[in-house]
């Protein structure tokens, strides 16, 4: 399931909402009372499978990450502080800049400007990070994942299984255990995968997103666009 996609809502939105509903209304699944920036347990880094995304978005699609001169494999879709169970958004609204130069500078990981702006003030905000050292924690963070050759181009439709991807990730970073790392897909496409690390940014076991992994046998990764 794509987080971010989820109906949470900033906590104020969320109270509003359940005074209309009276009382003994209960907060929407993975919602908390709080979001406290830097309360949280640990990170999970979602690498995108870009051409899913592209597909999937068709004419809707960010023209920087799909035009056929932006090759994309793997990309960042962010760094997200979670709890062992739920996760905090939102935690200051409005969001504190980001300077211009640190936004230019993930254009590589992050293949749109909408995205970076996004994943800052939705999950960025309760890293209890400023933005320029936030976004150095994702750089960080992604140059501690090896993504496994295979992967690195695919220039035609290939169908694989989560098992085989959660493997070749796992072979290619030591230390990355079973429960650290959780394959995402729609119902026939690769999406995502997700690896949790703690705040050291070491390899880290994650129960609640390990046991959302994709349950399809087979799944298709589309082919990169040339470039």
């Amino acid at each position: 399931m794509r987080r971010d996609g989820s109906a949470r809502r900033p906590f104020a939105a969320l109270l509003a909402g359940l005074l209309l509903l009276g009382p003994g209304a209960a907060l929407p699944a993975g919602a908390r009372s709080t979001d406290t920036p830097g309360r949280f347990d640990h990170y999970v880094l979602t690498l995108s499978w870009s051409p899913t995304y592209c597909e999937m978005e068709g004419p809707r699609a960010e023209p920087s990450q799909c035009r056929r001169a932006r090759p994309f494999a793997f990309v960042v879709h962010g760094l997200w502080p979670q709890f062992e169970r739920g996760w905090p958004e939102y935690c200051q609204d409005p969001a504190p800049f980001v300077p211009e130069p640190v936004l230019r500078s993930m254009l590589e990981l992050m293949p749109s400007r909408r995205l970076v702006l996004h994943q800052w003030r939705k999950h960025g905000t309760c890293s209890g990070l400023d933005a320029t050292a936030y976004f150095d924690k994702v750089r960080q963070a992604r140059a501690a994942v090896v993504i496994p050759e295979p992967f690195r181009r695919i220039d035609d439709y290939r169908m694989v299984s989560p098992g085989e991807v959660e493997a070749a990730f796992r072979a290619a970073n030591p230390g990355l255990q079973a429960d650290m790392i959780s394959v995402a897909c729609d119902s026939r496409r690769l999406t995502e995968v997700k690896i949790c690390l703690d705040k050291s940014l070491a390899f880290a076991p994650c129960e609640e997103v390990d046991r959302r992994s994709c349950r399809t046998q087979r799944i298709v990764m589309p082919p990169m666009r040339g470039g």
